[in-house]
């Protein structure tokens, strides 16, 4: 998989064709802010046309629930996977998460990423 890298400041930001994926830092709050800044990537990066986001969560961190509403107002993010190898955060993501998205079928969780990138690739 060729991908270009952003590092941020709460982590790194991956793009692989019409999806962003971001691996977010060991105990970190995700914030409006942080959320905002990413919102901004796909905007520049995608520049109107659609696109997926997936949060790849190989490492623990909080989020504020604040941002799930902002993800889901934003007009040219289509789709949003979550993926862990762990199964409690699957099923928070799952039972939580997506409440917040558009429809039921605009977010999706997944145990591997390649799971995910195909999901994607055909939602969008």
């Amino acid at each position: 998989m060729t991908t270009d890298k952003l590092e941020v400041k709460f982590g790194q930001v991956r793009i692989f064709h019409n999806i962003l994926i971001a691996e977010l830092n060991e105990g970190l709050l995700f914030t409006s802010e942080n959320n905002k800044e990413l919102l901004a990537i796909g905007k520049e990066v995608f520049k109107g046309k659609d696109y997926g986001y997936i949060s790849f969560r190989k490492n623990s961190y909080a989020v504020d629930p604040i941002v799930y509403r902002e993800s889901a107002q934003a007009q040219n993010l289509k789709a949003i996977a979550v993926v862990s190898e762990n199964e409690l955060i699957r099923l928070n993501a799952h039972k939580v998460e997506r409440q917040f998205y558009k429809t039921q079928n605009s977010f999706e969780v997944f145990d591997n990423l390649d799971q995910a990138i195909n999901w994607i690739q055909f939602e969008i």
